[in-house]
């Protein structure tokens, strides 16, 4: 089987598995660039001597966790060939992923978070701002919700995370005041809770990045906002205020308790207020 062929049937198996679009996506890059680098050869004639090569001359240009990400994908592709009984040996089975280590997610401060509300001048601005940040909801996960997800009656929307599970988060007061006076607002019949302000239709992740951008240079912070730290300051906003991680770890979506209790590590007034409890 050809490498190409290979990577179309791996992809096909991993959409029908529930593999998120995000992640298809960056693998497909993945994919073209180890074509690029192979070649269209026959899959069983890539040898692990190959593939380290290969990861060798990546590592040049590479930061550790681009390195990473490839070396996941380069595991998961070869373990499913092999699997599928598409080659007789895996020649990334003993290929390691290199030793990153745990970086403290960066966050924001209340102070921040009421310069970002303040920086909100329409009311769809203000609804995105609240929803992301009372939701905790990863970018993509906002934007594949539709209107009718919603539950007003005790705050809540069903969002579809990664790998396609679906999980219950809720907003505050303050959210649904600016959701319903946005969604009251618009003339379209798009089923989006988020279109374009131009033509309405669903936004995409880049332009709601891009929104987030223009509040955050509005805001006048001292430092480059992404989407993402609205949902680390969630998790912060949780665990300063004495929610046991077990129950953010079922608010963000993590499969993992070892990706929320990195959380743990994070310096703030539940950690003063507990060391002085204790010691």
């Amino acid at each position: 089987m050809l490498l190409s062929m290979a990577w179309e049937t791996y992809e096909s198996d991993k959409r029908i598995e529930g593999f998120s679009q995000q992640t298809l996506k960056a693998y497909k890059l993945q994919a073209k660039l180890l074509i690029r680098y192979f070649k269209d050869i026959k899959l069983d004639t890539i040898t692990t001597v190959q593939l380290k090569e290969y990861l060798s001359k990546s590592s040049e240009t590479l930061k550790l966790s681009s390195l990473a990400h490839r070396i996941r994908f380069m595991k998961s592709l070869f373990r499913w060939s092999h699997e599928e009984g598409h080659i007789t040996k895996n020649p990334a089975a003993k290929i390691k992923e290199p030793k990153t280590g745990k970086r403290i997610p960066k966050y924001l401060t209340e102070l921040e978070i009421e310069h970002l509300r303040e920086a909100c001048t329409t009311s769809m601005e203000k609804a995105l701002f609240e929803f992301m940040f009372s939701t905790g909801c990863r970018i993509g996960e906002i934007v594949l919700l539709e209107k009718s997800r919603i539950n007003w009656s005790n705050r809540s929307a069903i969002v579809r995370g990664k790998g396609d599970k679906e999980r219950e988060v809720y907003f505050n007061i303050r959210c649904e005041i600016w959701l319903k006076r946005y969604l009251e607002q618009r003339i379209d019949s798009d089923p989006a809770i988020f279109v374009t302000e131009r033509s309405p239709h669903t936004m995409s992740i880049a332009q709601m990045r891009y929104i987030n951008k223009r509040i955050s240079n509005r805001a006048q912070i001292n430092k480059t906002i992404h989407p993402h730290q609205l949902r680390h300051s969630y998790a912060t906003h949780l665990l300063n205020n004495g929610a046991p991680l077990e129950v953010i770890q079922s608010l963000l979506g993590h499969e993992k308790s070892e990706t929320t209790r990195i959380y743990a590590q994070l310096s703030g007034s539940l950690r003063q207020e507990l060391y002085r409890k204790y010691f």
